[in-house]
């Protein structure tokens, strides 16, 4: 029986990391919906060759084969691992590992292989990620600030924005393109749509206007002009519609897995938004 266990990842790498997580297939093959998050994630199956998949923009769909076992880390936007490459050469593109790491891969391969627990396996490739990270420059941290700005229990307009940063809309793009791989409009789009995932997942109570309450509520919660607009987006960056993709309910996903190691730092961003902003 399939099933999928997510965690928040190790302290060293909670800043650039939003969550790790492991996924078993039974006998049969998984299909699963890879949506966009704003970040690129890492696909390690164990035993196999790992991947990076890069920055979406739109669904992926992904056939696991049965009794695979894969551990991943999801990082958070305009927070990569350390690449030889910029991200917009990467957008909605899978690609192996060790095309960019090159033969270290071989090494962390075999010691996910011999690991003996997918547990273990993926503490491994978190202890990867960090000694890499020691030895590389930082993110970029106006592109940081910029993240920080684009959540969805804030309004920006993406020319104030790049003022407040001290860059030209141009600047503020171009910097985006390279740490993202999206430029901030379209960032901060997929991360109202995360918003509102985040919400969901956590069973929030609608505060939008009055008599809007369920989808409809946390729509306007999360900045959508209306419930139309949000189902337009969703339609777009998952291919389904929220009914569909939510199951009929707005307080668990239709895959039926837990998500809050996910969401819960994303929704920590909420709590610190000033009142109405």
């Amino acid at each position: 029986m399939e099933s999928y266990v997510e965690r928040q990842p190790q302290r060293g790498l909670a800043r650039v990391v939003r969550t790790v997580w492991v996924l078993r297939t039974g006998e049969t093959p998984y299909v699963q919906r890879n949506l966009p998050t704003g970040g690129v994630e890492i696909h390690l199956p164990v035993g196999g060759s790992p991947q990076l998949v890069g920055p979406l923009t739109g669904p992926e769909i992904e056939v696991v084969p049965p009794r695979t076992t894969i551990v991943g880390v999801r990082f958070r936007p305009g927070t990569p691992p350390p690449l030889p490459t910029t991200l917009d050469d990467l957008v909605d593109q899978r690609v192996d590992l060790a095309d960019l790491w090159g033969a270290e891969v071989d090494g962390l391969v075999d010691r996910t292989a011999g690991s003996g627990t997918p547990e273990r396996a993926l503490e491994v490739l978190e202890g990867h990620l960090l000694g890499r990270l020691r030895q590389a420059a930082g993110p970029d941290p106006l592109v940081g600030a910029a993240v920080d700005a684009l959540m969805p229990w804030y309004r920006v307009g993406i020319t104030s924005l790049a003022a407040d940063l001290a860059l030209s809309s141009s600047q503020l793009r171009r910097r985006c393109l390279h740490a993202v791989g999206v430029g901030p409009k379209v960032l901060q789009r997929t991360l109202r749509f995360q918003g509102f995932l985040a919400l969901a997942q956590a069973g929030a109570v609608a505060t939008g206007r009055r008599g809007r309450d369920g989808t409809a509520g946390l729509a306007i919660d999360t900045g959508y002009a209306d419930q139309a607009h949000l189902s337009r987006e969703c339609l777009r960056l998952t291919g389904l519609t929220p009914r569909l993709l939510l199951g009929g309910s707005i307080d668990r996903c239709a895959c039926g897995h837990e998500h809050a190691a996910s969401y819960r730092p994303f929704l920590a961003t909420r709590r610190r938004a000033a009142p109405g902003g």
